[in-house]
């Protein structure tokens, strides 16, 4: 199963929307949003949620890829989440996400017994590339009691 295929079936928000999982690396992960009427706010784009959801999906699918082998002995979970819209979006919308520390050095303090945290950026972007949201997830690994 993929990364994108086991968020899909865990995490029921992602199904609702329909997003599409397009890259998902511990390096980059790439997710769409379709264009759908019913997700559209009063000015015809995609609504503020929609938006917010398909980036912390992104971010969630780079923590899943880069950290998935970890999970027999932490759970990750969004510690918080900041977001702002910079442009008006219309039509697909696409986010892409990028992983804030070293992969090895959030391993090395799971390792030391700690619960780290690392940042995932993500770029919310127009069909024409233009950046419509930026948006920041802090992320733990919650070592297993």
């Amino acid at each position: 199963m993929t990364v994108g295929e086991m968020l899909v079936a865990t995490v029921p928000m992602a199904r609702t929307l329909n997003l599409e999982f397009l890259e998902t690396t511990a390096e980059r992960a790439v997710v769409r949003l379709p264009d759908q009427a019913e997700y559209h706010n009063h000015i015809g784009g995609p609504h503020a949620g929609a938006m917010f959801t398909l980036a912390e999906s992104a971010s969630g699918a780079i923590v899943i890829a880069a950290f998935g082998d970890q999970m027999s002995r932490a759970v990750p979970l969004a510690v918080k989440a900041e977001i702002g819209y910079k442009k008006l979006a219309k039509g697909v919308v696409t986010a892409t996400a990028t992983l804030g520390r070293p992969v090895a050095d959030v391993i090395a303090q799971l390792d030391a017994g700690e619960r780290p945290e690392f940042p995932v950026a993500i770029e919310i972007h127009r069909a024409d590339g233009a950046v419509t949201g930026e948006m920041t997830v802090v992320w733990t690994l919650r070592p297993h009691a």
